[in-house]
């Protein structure tokens, strides 16, 4: 006969292991999980809202047209300091320096050098910073 609170021990034959149980109080059943009913209807109540939403073809005409505006003048702002970087005259000694002395490409030590105006300090200190 066992106590209260008393454990079985397993022996090398047992199959089933018995767990403690208290017995304290009287047995509840187990709760049922709850539903969440509230949170559907707050859901459609933003898809509607959503499906209620127009977008004006005029406001996406004109947004469009912005971006296009704004993207040709980047283009248009890149190509002009490209034609002035290539105004810009370079020696070929000072292009040949950095090019071993930085290990760097033939076309990354011009742009360097054309970015600082043919200066071959300037030019060094901003690659290795």
């Amino acid at each position: 006969m066992r106590r209260r609170g008393e454990i079985d021990m397993a022996t090398e034959g047992d199959v089933e292991l018995e767990l403690e149980t208290e017995t304290s109080g009287p047995e509840r059943p187990p709760e049922k999980p709850r539903k969440h009913d509230s949170g559907a209807a707050d859901l459609e109540r933003v898809t509607d809202y959503a499906e209620e939403k127009e977008i004006q073809s005029s406001n996406l005409e004109t947004a469009m047209s912005v971006i296009g505006d704004r993207r040709s003048r980047e283009q248009k702002a890149k190509q002009e300091r490209e034609k002035e970087l290539a105004k810009v005259t370079i020696k070929k000694e000072d292009l040949e320096l950095i090019m071993t002395e930085m290990e760097i490409s033939r076309a990354a030590a011009e742009r360097s050098l054309r970015e600082h105006m043919g200066n071959v300090v300037e030019a060094l200190i901003a690659l290795t910073n």
